[in-house]
């Protein structure tokens, strides 16, 4: 079973990448721990200094705000979730799913939200589209919604996890393979941690649970086969594993990365040249031996022709520095497309019309649109997967996430009435430009009211014909 922890070329390729990127999002203390890696010794630089500069070393996390800022303002209004067809009981799952997608209480905005910070970090999010494992076998309907095994839920797993696969002549997974470890105690009594590793392999039909425990004090175990059988995908021939991925051009970590890593050299350094300005050196000329103690609390005594000073900066090179981190920090945000957030000369402070403010987050809207198809399409195929597993019969469609806080819903409403003006001879418009507008207004409320008042606006038009 040795096969099972086989990693893929490009993983091997890019598991370093991955942790660096990780640590530059994540910045604070972890950053700190790992910063002999990205803080770079200068030529024969003694260890001990080295040692001190890493002490004192800080961050100035600007691409895990820029990430966070990103996702935060694509789900400023949640996703709509449009579900069409007659099934009572299938709309209720939507429902709950919606509100609980990974049973730990997480909404699918939520859920969808953290992956898409891990996509702009690390390039791709997984998620895998799971049901409940039940002892026996059900019967009819009522008893697989009894048992619980029809319901479905998301488990979000990070690029790190995701260590072999193989795809089809579509570009499909033909085969995926995902690793997680976790340490934990057996009991509340035992008084030693265990280290579990676990593989989970899925094909197109079927999936295999592996499993290795490893005391912190005792030698790893066999792998063990401890599950496997037929997965709920199995019917649609595709494994339940979706990646979420984003174009190389819009990959805000790989393009902000080594401006960050300079400007934290060059931060550092700056930061700790100015430390040591603070501390001046005295320098005695003097062709005699010298052997007086120099202190704030000394004098010293030196003969009619001995020269005595000290020596500090004269901030030529503090004052190019300081530049140079001005300018590094304005080209993070230009390559990720938030120029106008990055202060001094390129974000006036003067009073701009509705009009100079769009214009400006104009390009930064299309990158938020870019990557709110790229969620609603994970969504629309995640959801439909769920409903065709469950055998349900409905239509999904999820629009939404288009909505930046730059327009205001006035202006939205005034371009509905005067396309419902026109006189359009169509009901179906009518209806979905009501659906929207309702979900757009009451967009954070439950997906069951929604669903209630997408039927009373079916209801009401089918009254009018």
């Amino acid at each position: 079973m040795s096969y099972i922890n086989t990693e893929h070329p490009d993983y091997i390729a890019k598991k370093a990448l991955w942790k660096t990127y990780r640590d530059l999002y994540v910045g604070g203390e972890q950053l700190k721990i790992n910063a002999h890696h990205y803080l770079t010794r200068r030529q024969k630089e003694p260890l001990d200094v080295y040692g001190e500069r890493l002490g004192r070393v800080y961050y100035e996390n600007y691409v895990g705000s820029i990430i966070d800022w990103y996702a935060a303002t694509l789900f400023r209004r949640e996703p709509m979730v449009m579900v069409e067809g007659t099934n009572d009981p299938a709309k209720r799952f939507i429902n709950e799913f919606t509100e609980d997608c990974d049973l730990k209480g997480s909404s699918l905005s939520e859920f969808f939200r953290r992956q898409l910070i891990e996509m702009l970090v690390s390039g791709s999010s997984y998620i895998l589209l799971d049901f409940p494992r039940v002892k026996t076998q059900a019967h009819s309907r009522a008893e697989e919604e009894a048992s619980g095994a029809s319901r479905a839920y998301l488990v979000g797993y990070q690029a790190e996890q995701v260590i072999n696969w193989s795809h089809d002549e579509a570009g499909n997974y033909d085969w995926v393979v995902l690793r997680s470890r976790y340490t934990h105690k057996e009991s509340v009594e035992s008084g030693e941690l265990v280290q579990e590793n676990r593989w989970l392999y899925y094909d197109k039909t079927e999936f295999r649970v592996y499993r290795q425990l490893e005391g912190l004090s005792s030698s790893a175990g066999p792998v063990e086969l401890i599950d496997s059988g037929r997965h709920a995908l199995a019917k649609q021939r595709r494994t339940p594993v979706f990646e979420m991925t984003t174009p190389e051009g819009l990959w805000l970590m790989n393009k902000a990365a080594l401006l960050q890593l300079e400007h934290f050299n060059k931060s550092n350094a700056l930061s700790w040249a100015l430390a040591m300005g603070l501390f001046a050196s005295p320098v005695v000329y003097s062709d005699r031996e010298w052997n007086q103690i120099v202190g704030e609390s000394y004098y010293i005594q030196l003969g009619p022709q001995d020269r005595f000073g000290w020596t500090e900066p004269e901030g030529h090179v503090f004052q190019i520095a300081a530049d140079n981190l001005a300018r590094l920090q304005e080209e993070i945000y230009r390559v990720s497309y938030v120029l106008s957030q990055a202060g001094g000369r390129f974000s006036s402070q003067a009073l701009q019309s509705g009009v100079s403010k769009q214009r400006d987050f104009s390009v930064t809207q299309e990158v938020l649109r870019a990557y709110g198809d790229i969620v609603k399409d994970t969504m629309k195929r995640i959801l439909r997967s769920a409903t065709s597993a469950r055998d349900d019969g409905l239509a999904i469609d999820v629009s939404g996430l288009e909505e930046f806080d730059i327009g205001d819903f006035g202006a939205e409403l005034a371009d509905a009435e005067r396309l419902l003006n026109l006189g359009i001879p169509s009901p179906t418009l009518r209806r979905q430009v009501f659906k929207k507008l309702a979900f757009k207004y009451l967009c954070d409320v439950r997906q069951e009211v929604k669903d209630r008042i997408a039927q009373e606006i079916d209801a009401g038009e089918q009254a009018v014909l």
